[in-house]
């Protein structure tokens, strides 16, 4: 027989027992129920809020002295994490005490990266947490709780960022960075002023620098040290109003400045930007949900 004068291409057996078209089409019906729970199931994430759930290092690379980038599986190749972008995590370990030790980390990975989230951490070898990652070795597991925090974002929410980061509060900074420039629908602009002490103490530089260059017209990026040595052709000193305003859009309502670093550095950034005419509604910091003050 033919079905709407079509024979080719058409298997045999249908083709001898038309019958069995209904059966087909609910087992179609069947299969993509099946794909629409599976895709639920997966968006929903792996991390619970409440309780902390235990997650396998596979890779631990070295990028600085101090500091670390920590790779770490999920469950299944095609999980997520599940963590909204602005958000992050807590981590569990013990102090030098053998006191239960908890601290907020962001990881520099977003829900398009599947089975596996990275962190990067600064260590402090007095540090309450962070000597648990000074220890860690692949194939060890490390509690995880979350997301955790205030802030979300959203694509298109505002026209333009500002970012001033400091240390390891480039973490928060680099996943919404990361999620803005992957998205091509993402029309946002950012501009990017981060400190440190030292060139050698620039996180994810390579990955900065490559982003600036990949996306010329979207994100810039604009390093300064209080310590320069060699040929150091950024800025030198400490986080200033002039640079502000020189590497941040101005006022406007459809901007935001977002801030993450020491609580000294963010403290004086902070009145540059009340200074500067940035209103409270133009700003985030951060440290309001513990970001910095309590990484060590």
């Amino acid at each position: 027989m033919s079905f709407f004068g079509f024979t080719e291409g058409i298997p045999q057996f249908i083709r001898d027992h038309p019958y069995p078209i209904g059966v087909a089409t609910a087992l179609g019906a069947i299969f993509l129920s099946a794909v629409y729970i599976y895709k639920r199931r997966r968006s929903k994430g792996c991390l619970d809020p409440t309780e902390f759930k235990e997650f396998r290092l596979i890779k631990k690379t070295q990028i600085s002295p101090d500091t670390a980038r920590f790779k770490f599986a999920l469950p299944t190749p095609t999980s997520v994490l599940g963590l909204p972008v602005g958000q992050h995590v807590l981590c569990k370990g013990k102090d030098s005490d053998g006191e239960d030790a908890v601290s907020p980390y962001t990881p520099i990975t977003g829900d398009s990266d599947l089975g596996y989230f990275e962190l990067v951490v600064k260590m402090y070898p007095g540090g309450r947490m962070s000597r648990n990652f000074m220890e860690l070795r692949e194939g060890d597991y490390l509690p995880v709780k979350g997301p955790k925090g205030t802030y979300k974002y959203k694509p298109g929410q505002v026209r333009a960022f500002g970012m001033i980061a400091g240390g390891s509060g480039i973490t928060p900074m680099f996943q919404i960075i990361r999620a803005i420039l992957k998205n091509p629908k993402d029309k946002t602009k950012v501009h990017l002023i981060y400190g440190n002490r030292t060139a050698n103490d620039i996180l994810l530089k390579e990955d900065l620098d490559g982003f600036a260059e990949q996306f010329p017209n979207r994100f810039t990026v604009y390093y300064v040290v209080s310590e320069p040595s060699g040929k150091w052709s950024g800025g030198v000193g400490y986080v200033t109003k002039d640079i502000i305003r020189a590497h941040c859009p101005p006022p406007a309502f459809d901007i935001q400045i977002l801030t993450c670093g020491p609580p000294a550095m963010a403290k004086v950034v902070t009145a540059h930007l009340n200074e500067l005419g940035y209103t409270e509604d133009m700003q985030f910091d951060f440290n309001r949900d513990g970001i910095f003050y309590l990484l060590f």
